[in-house]
């Protein structure tokens, strides 16, 4: 699928990046690939629930990027869904990050935790991104692979019921820089590296 014109050329720079992922991240990138392609072999959707503490910023990037690198390598039926060990609201911060990837991001609900419309593509549906428990009835409740984005929710979430694999694709939480000189930094950083790692492990598939 043609992504959005501003995030297609981000991806094809991403791609160009692969070399970047560590050995280790990428066997489990290559797990999460593996997943994908037994359900394809099965003739079943694959579903992603990519989980943090808050659901508020490294479990939605994942969702996201994972949604649109599924789409951009043509890996049908795949679904990708994110929760938290608690709801809280999607960043503006993290949001303002996807959108300058390339991401049109827009809130359809405000209040206290905004409900957004994710476009990735001008033929895709457009996600609904907002901060849920990971065990919420918008998520699905079995036969899913866990994706645990933070070592806290890792660590404090020792079954996640439902799940047919679970994976510690942790990432470090730019919430750390939040109102520092480095904030905005540290967000495009982290959109790059999730966005470069979701993609080589959809590449693979």
């Amino acid at each position: 699928m043609e992504l959005l014109p501003q995030l297609n050329t981000y991806t094809r720079q991403l791609e160009q990046e692969f070399g970047q992922i560590p050995d280790e991240r990428k066997q489990l990138l290559a797990k999460l690939a593996g997943y994908t392609r037994n359900k394809i072999a099965e003739g079943k959707p694959a579903h992603f629930n990519f989980i943090c503490t808050h659901n508020s910023r490294r479990s939605h990037l994942s969702q996201i990027w994972a949604q649109a690198a599924a789409a951009y390598y043509n890996v049908k039926e795949v679904s990708c869904f994110s929760g938290g060990t608690e709801a809280t609201a999607f960043n503006p911060r993290a949001v303002k990050a996807m959108q300058e990837a390339g991401f049109e991001i827009s809130s359809s609900e405000e209040g206290t935790n905004p409900v957004y419309e994710v476009k990735y593509a001008e033929a895709s549906i457009p996600l609904k991104a907002w901060s849920k428990r990971f065990d919420d009835p918008a998520n699905p409740a079995s036969g899913f692979c866990a994706v645990m984005t933070c070592s806290d929710a890792d660590q404090n979430c020792p079954l996640v019921p439902g799940t047919e694999l679970r994976l510690p694709v942790t990432y470090d939480d730019p919430k750390n820089f939040d109102d520092t000189p480095e904030e905005a930094g540290k967000y495009s950083e982290r959109v790059r590296q999730i966005g470069r790692e979701m993609l080589y492990a959809f590449s693979l598939v």
